[in-house]
């Protein structure tokens, strides 16, 4: 599998990358002269166009957190193949207690998903999708399990190269 993620990953470069705030998290540390809160941000980065990547930064600031947490995605970004503004195929994605299922979705359905796997395919670019999130509510592990499941999307020119068979071969069997 880290063979296959080495081959999706992007560099940053020019890319003109939106930036969605899915969560802000304080947490307290007790120490002697009471509580000392700091904040953890998970953010999620897109170009809109097959491009997405997520970060989690933590701070004693929330501003702080955000932009850690933006530069963080930043250097985690991958290429997700969208065909016609959906999915290619059906796609389980599993990381921790979360699980999801992503499902491909005529034009004009619109992204059915619910709040973390919104920001992560709306910022991908994915338009139309039918998308359920079962198991763990937690917005780490249902972010991360939607990147499991658009990492294992392939679309069916990569397929056909990596058969070696032409692409009608692909469709047809």
């Amino acid at each position: 599998m880290s063979n296959l993620r080495n081959n999706i990953r992007v560099r940053p470069g020019d890319l003109t990358l939106t930036e969605k705030v899915v969560n802000i998290n304080r947490v307290a540390k007790v120490t002697k002269g009471g509580r000392t809160f700091s904040f953890t941000a998970l953010v999620v980065v897109g170009n809109g166009n097959g491009i997405v990547g997520h970060g989690l930064g933590k701070s004693g600031e929330v501003i702080d957190a955000i932009n850690k947490g933006i530069e963080d995605a930043k250097k985690n970004l991958i290429k997700v193949p969208v065909i016609n503004g959906t999915v290619p195929h059906e796609q389980l994605g599993k990381y921790g207690g979360g699980r999801v299922f992503l499902k491909p979705a005529s034009h004009g359905t619109g992204v059915i998903a619910g709040g973390a796997m919104r920001a992560v395919l709306e910022s991908a670019g994915v338009t139309d999708v039918l998308a359920k999130s079962k198991g763990s509510s937690n917005p780490h592990n249902v972010v991360k399990a939607t990147f499991e499941a658009l990492i294992a999307m392939r679309d069916p020119h990569s397929v056909s190269q990596l058969r070696g068979i032409s692409l009608k071969q692909v469709f047809n069997g």
